[in-house]
């Protein structure tokens, strides 16, 4: 089995949008992977799941991932975590949409 180890970056930790992201990129990959924060273990591709962990940042987990594509996909998922989702998706600015009248 491989496995990755990586700190959660972003200024939320793996919470709204960046578990959303994350979770969704896990599903796009196709290879079943496994999140591990002490002795619990939840799927990446769940998103109930890796909230459940309640990883903030700084928090280090480490992914699971055995077969085709399990190094990839890690490799992946490992980078992801380590930038600061909240950043690049705006949430820390409280951009928000305007509607025009």
């Amino acid at each position: 089995m491989s496995q990755r180890t990586v700190a959660v970056a972003s200024a939320s930790g793996l919470h709204a949008r960046p578990a959303k992201l994350f979770v969704q990129e896990a599903a796009r990959l196709g290879v079943p992977v496994t999140v591990r924060l002490g002795e619990k273990a939840v799927p990446a591709r769940s998103m109930l799941g890796v909230l459940s962990l309640g990883a903030v940042q700084g928090t280090v987990v480490t992914l699971e991932a055995d077969g085709p594509g399990a190094e990839e996909a890690l490799d992946a998922l490992a980078a992801l975590l380590s930038r600061d989702l909240d950043a690049e998706t705006g949430a820390e600015t409280g951009a928000e949409e305007t509607l025009d009248a």
